[in-house]
């Protein structure tokens, strides 16, 4: 399995518009067993996003699908920046078929 979590700042203001829109572009990605949104509670325009997939290369086709592209180019001006990422390889736990 591939893991990402990583670290979204949406500019001030936009952190529900940004979570919704990442909620509704993101459903049916081929691959995908984990993908959490959370908000920052000491940051009000932080978003917290840790993802599962079967592997990698999952990951990356992902990028190319429809629905995710037009989730990016909406995105692209609620976004501030994206201060932490870190790549993981999961090992199981709740809600993982292994």
């Amino acid at each position: 399995m591939y893991g990402l979590i990583g670290q979204m700042l949406a500019t001030p203001g936009k952190r529900d518009d940004l979570l919704k829109l990442l909620s509704d572009g993101t459903a049916d990605m081929p691959g995908c067993l984990s993908y959490v949104l959370a908000t920052d509670p000491g940051n009000p325009d932080a978003i917290w996003i840790t993802e599962v997939w079967t592997d990698k290369a999952a990951h990356s086709a992902s990028l190319a699908l429809p629905a995710v592209q037009a989730a990016i180019a909406k995105a692209r001006p609620m976004l501030a920046g994206f201060p932490h990422r870190f790549e993981t390889s999961p090992t199981g736990g709740h809600g993982l078929s292994i």
